[in-house]
């Protein structure tokens, strides 16, 4: 008799809980229905970001009940839309599709104008994040890193800036390996420092492999190594910069970190502070609109790519990146990328 009425008590506590936790959905349901929710990049209309996020902003809108559209903040290379971001109402009603990467390393370096925390936003998964991959010319003689060792000059690597994932890429790839290189800035774009690289007048490029597949494949340019420890689904038999070489201790922290951060990728986050019931709702609408067969099948036509990761995992990579360095360690960075 008493374990009838202690199983009976039990059933009533779960029923409470599931009617609350309903109760809680059909709130979030009542609080989106007929809002515009924005979906921030801190880039101009007609790249990368924008693409995606023009791509993901439908699927998003059905399973959010709301209306949610892209807003376009360039400026110091998205600084000032994390910036703003940062500062936002945490109401649930923005929310930024960011370079992860870029954001990561601004921060590391102290770059004038970042006064964002990403491991203090609120994370709410990867779209995206790629292996990056060494580019050279079709025509280039560099068969291996040891080719790079016995040229008779440095190695000119095109990027367009510091901190743009080409340059930072580069940077560490030289001094991990201890390389003799250039770092050429300038070009306005990954697209031109690529164009430049197949005309010959670079040596080298290190872009992300979804790039690097597209140019492979118009037969500019040729896969040289992969920089990353997984292998690329487009160059499943390149050999990674781990197998290549027998790396030092130090160059294998140099390209784990760098790795680490190259695995933001394109990541959504929110301000701080999101009420939890809230947060729970978009977790789950986002996890649904990332899992979408219709949505990743219309990446992979238009080579947006959709390989979603969930926010737990995006929190612990964005720590292990920024959260957890060591004041010697983001010194080391620091000088490693730190335009000579």
């Amino acid at each position: 008799m008493a374990g009838t009425k202690v199983r009976c008590m039990l059933g009533a506590v779960a029923l409470l809980a599931a009617m609350g936790t309903s109760q809680a959905q059909d709130a979030e349901v009542q609080f989106y229905k007929g809002k515009t929710v924005r979906m921030i990049v801190g880039f101009g209309p007609g790249g990368g970001y924008d693409a995606y996020a023009r791509m993901i902003s439908p699927y998003l809108s059905q399973e959010l009940g709301a209306n949610v559209v892209v807003e376009n903040q360039p400026g110091a290379g998205s600084i000032s839309a994390m910036n703003n971001l940062s500062i936002a109402p945490p109401d649930g009603l923005q929310l930024m599709l960011a370079n992860g990467t870029a954001a990561g390393l601004a921060q590391i370096m102290g770059m004038s104008g970042v006064r964002y925390d990403l491991a203090k936003l609120t994370q709410l998964g990867t779209v995206s994040a790629s292996p990056w991959v060494w580019l050279v010319p079709v025509q280039s003689p560099l068969r291996s890193i040891d080719d790079v060792r016995k040229m008779d000059r440095p190695l000119n690597w095109s990027s367009s800036g510091p901190i743009d994932g080409l340059s930072d890429g580069a940077q560490i790839t030289c001094e991990a390996l201890k390389l003799n290189c250039k770092i050429v800035m300038g070009y306005k774009g990954s697209s031109e420092a690529a164009l430049a690289v197949a005309r010959n007048e670079m040596d080298a490029i290190y872009v992300s492999d979804t790039s690097a597949n597209n140019y492979v494949k118009a037969g500019d340019l040729r896969a040289l190594v992969n920089m990353a420890r997984r292998k690329s689904r487009f160059f499943p038999d390149l050999p990674t910069v781990y197998e290549a070489e027998k790396l030092s201790p130090e160059a294998q922290w140099l390209f784990d970190f760098h790795g680490t951060v190259e695995d933001l990728g394109r990541i959504l986050i929110m301000p701080a502070n999101i009420p939890p019931a809230r947060l729970a709702f978009i977790n789950a609408a986002i996890a649904r609109t990332l899992k979408n067969p219709t949505l990743i099948a219309e990446g992979e036509r238009t080579q947006r790519y959709v390989d979603f990761i969930g926010p737990e995992e995006t929190r612990k990579a964005v720590n292990s990146a920024i959260g957890q360095l060591t004041p010697e360690q983001r010194k080391r960075v620091q000088d490693v990328l730190t335009v000579k």
